[in-house]
């Protein structure tokens, strides 16, 4: 019997050691090192043909190298295509990473069962059983789905040689063990070997494989590090359990941009498409109401019309509270402290909240000018007018700087029926032929004294 060789491993980095020390010199992390058994058996190729016949590299001039343009497999989930780029690429290796009961095993057994490809759904965390009850309030059987549970990935790739797919998910990569790392599911080893012969596999039959993946508390994927880089993309699935609106964004992609978002609305039966989001994340509440302004707002590519929902008042306690849902905190206090000094709100001993409706966070500089109005209109208990938008960020001088794409703004405002925008002066327009009002703004003062008279 072969000696049992273990190594010391950086749960975080994934960075080996010969021996076990009290911090990572590679990430700086402390007591993030633990031991694992390595010892393999002999490791033969992803289906076992165990061939020694390998293609020799060689270097090749720039201007020799072919290229084509890929083949991409369309989805039948348009948000899905969009984050990805345009469809799945063969050969490819997608990581979905997202907090627990997000969404992801919907997300993706959803798009298993639509697709119009054959494609194997490999489960090490669910029964057939429950996948089924899941299925069956997701949409309508589907002859082209196949639902594996198994770990193993030596297993695994036996059912795949037998069904031949043209596509796998497996939820979820720290679920799989291989037999050529005994160490247990999870470990830094297992999912990095799991992942190599998923990789292997992939590239050999250009098959796209799609794998979910935890996250840490920190909102990191659990693993190591390198598993992101092994990958062709990350995508994570953010929102909030206790609201409807999941956004899906591209970390990582080397076949596409990393700037597009998908949308999707949490229902019981799954989760369904948002085609044109501003329509449902502004309130169609016909009541005048103070503190509630719109923002005209990018996510990636993606221009959204956000309500911004802001509360004044009087501070009951000793010490002024600032919340703030969806935004930054900190830039909160500071636009405060502009409309403090710029423009005379005495807000020092008033409490103030702040809300982004829809359960979304926004982090686009575009919205202060929407945040300070909000805010205004709040404290004044003056309403908005609500045909007005506004788009512009706010400096520590009380200057209204521009923002980009600055058309595309306008032209989603004028298509969904405001009257009125608001935005800087040093914005450069060339829309021609527009309806909307444009009104420029240079200061924090001109901002009140169009608002507020």
């Amino acid at each position: 019997m072969a000696k049992v060789k273990t190594a010391f491993y950086c749960q975080n980095c994934g960075t080996s050691f010969s021996k076990w020390q009290g911090q990572c010199t590679s990430c700086n992390n402390w007591n993030t090192i633990v031991e694992e058994l390595v010892q393999k058996t002999d490791k033969k190729s992803w289906n076992n043909s165990g061939s020694t016949i390998k293609k020799v590299a060689k270097p090749t001039k720039v201007s020799e190298i072919k290229t084509s343009q890929e083949v991409r497999l369309k989805t039948t989930s348009k948000e899905f295509n969009r984050v990805l780029g345009g469809g799945l690429v063969p050969g490819s290796l997608i990581l979905l990473g997202g907090e627990p009961g997000i969404g992801k095993s919907t997300l993706l057994l959803q798009l298993a069962l639509r697709l119009p490809f054959k494609t194997l759904y490999v489960s090490g965390e669910e029964s057939m059983q429950q996948i089924k009850m899941r299925a069956e309030r997701i949409t309508r059987n589907s002859d082209l789905c196949y639902i594996l549970t198994e770990t193993k990935t030596q297993n695994i790739f036996k059912q795949i040689e037998t069904i031949i797919p043209d596509i796998v998910v497996i939820d979820s990569i720290q679920t799989l063990h291989t037999d050529y790392v005994e160490s247990s599911a999870g470990s830094i080893s297992q999912i990095r070997e799991c992942t190599s012969e998923l990789i292997k596999f992939a590239k050999e039959t250009a098959t796209p494989v799609l794998l979910i993946g935890h996250i840490t508390k920190d909102g990191h994927i659990a693993g190591p590090k390198i598993l992101e880089h092994m990958v062709d993309t990350v995508l994570q699935f953010e929102g909030d359990r206790n609201h409807v609106y999941r956004i899906l964004r591209s970390l990582k992609n080397r076949f596409g941009s990393t700037h597009e978002i998908g949308i999707f609305e949490m229902l019981s039966n799954g989760l369904r498409e948002v085609a044109n989001p501003s329509k449902i994340l502004i309130s169609e509440n016909n009541e005048q109401l103070s503190g509630n302004a719109v923002a005209v707002s990018l996510e990636g590519m993606r221009t959204l019309l956000v309500e911004i929902q802001a509360l004044v008042s009087t501070a009951v306690y000793g010490t002024p509270q600032r919340s703030a849902t969806g935004y930054n905190a900190k830039r909160l206090n500071m636009l405060l402290a502009v409309l403090e000094k710029r423009a005379g709100f005495r807000l020092g001993a008033k409490d103030v909240f702040l809300n982004i409706t829809g359960g979304i966070s926004v982090d686009d500089p575009a919205i202060d000018l929407a945040v300070v109005a909000a805010i205004m209109s709040s404290n004044e208990d003056i309403t908005l007018d609500k045909n007005t938008c506004l788009t512009g960020e706010v400096g520590l001088s009380g200057e209204i700087r521009p923002v980009n794409k600055i058309d595309q703004r306008i032209s989603e405002a004028e298509k969904l029926g405001f009257s009125k925008i608001l935005l800087s002066k040093h914005n450069k327009v060339s829309l021609k032929n527009t309806t909307i009002q444009l009104v420029f703004v240079t200061k924090i003062e001109d901002v009140v004294s169009e608002l507020l008279g």
